[in-house]
């Protein structure tokens, strides 16, 4: 659907959120084995239609993100103290160099990076199961905040993982390869943040609030059959380019029950001669389960459950 076309009103409402997800002790093919074939992520907006007072509008003087970066600050904060660690699929998709990449499918654990005293007590820790598209399907990665000289872990899926896995930079070109973002920065808690400083830069780039429309609507659905989960929609579009803003539209579902984003779709203007506004990047979150008490050995290749060699 076009964004809504901007008016004093709808120009004076709010902004961003977003994440990342994952994880759980036990092998993914035991958790997904069950499901042949994955599809693609299944959603819901023709229902969505009924005004949200999930965020409040902007008051007068205030911008129109300013009431939904406060909520994406009181997120962050009921995140880095309400969770410890999660497990679920994620499903993304990214415009890499100009290119859109198919769906990927990735069974996660992601135990949340915790500080006392200044102190690192829990390091951020990641565990990635490829699970669709076939040419990376059982591909599994590693990487634990701090420890191995900060490399992840990496083997490739089907004949390749008989070869003995990878040690990389995170930060390094094969590591990054058909990736936006490098694996440190992946999570709900990296997500939200990374989404504030963007929405922070919005306002920058639009201080008047003139060409930015937030609009909240509830009764949307993410998922399918047993998976499916009402959600509310936060919806920011630019109506005008000014030439400073980071994307034309972007969506973010949040999970009604959750009270966090579990969905989150960024859209561009179209070049010159191309119809429609162009997907930039694109997250799914779906089977989320909290704080089930990952440990180390969670994040260990050495551990059974996986297919390191």
């Amino acid at each position: 659907a076009e964004p809504p076309m901007m008016n004093s009103q709808n120009a004076r409402r709010s902004f961003l959120l977003a994440l990342a997800a994952a994880a759980t002790s036990f092998a993914a093919s035991q958790v997904f084995g069950q499901e042949a074939k994955l599809r693609e992520p299944v959603f819901r907006v023709a229902a969505a239609n009924v005004k949200s007072a999930l965020i409040p509008e902007a008051a007068a003087g205030e911008h129109p993100l300013d009431p939904a970066l406060k909520y994406a600050g009181e997120v962050l904060k009921r995140i880095q103290t309400d969770i410890s660690d999660y497990e679920g699929l994620i499903v993304k998709r990214e415009r890499i160099k100009g290119v859109l990449n198919e769906y990927e499918y990735m069974y996660a654990k992601i135990r949340n990076h915790k500080e006392a005293d200044g102190k690192v007590v829990t390091p951020l820790s990641v565990y990635l199961n490829f699970q669709k598209p076939a040419n990376i399907a059982g591909r599994e990665v590693i990487w634990m905040e701090g420890a191995n000289n900060g490399k992840l872990c990496a083997h490739e899926g089907g004949l390749l993982s008989r070869l003995p896995p990878l040690w990389l930079d995170p930060n390094g070109p094969l590591a990054m390869r058909g990736n936006l973002y490098p694996i440190s920065e992946i999570g709900i808690e990296n997500l939200v943040a990374k989404l504030i400083e963007r929405g922070t830069r919005e306002k920058i780039a639009d201080p008047m609030g003139q060409a930015t429309v937030v609009t909240m609507t509830s009764g949307a659905k993410l998922g399918a059959g047993a998976d499916k989960r009402p959600c509310t929609i936060l919806q920011i579009s630019h109506p005008v380019d000014l030439g400073g803003f980071e994307f034309k539209l972007a969506q973010i579902f949040i999970d009604d029950e959750y009270n966090i984003p579990v969905r989150y779709v960024a859209f561009g203007w179209p070049a010159a001669g191309e119809k429609g506004d162009k997907i930039l990047e694109e997250y799914n979150y779906t089977k989320l389960k909290f704080n089930i008490g990952l440990t180390d050995h969670d994040f260990d290749p050495a551990n059974p459950n996986y297919k390191y060699r």
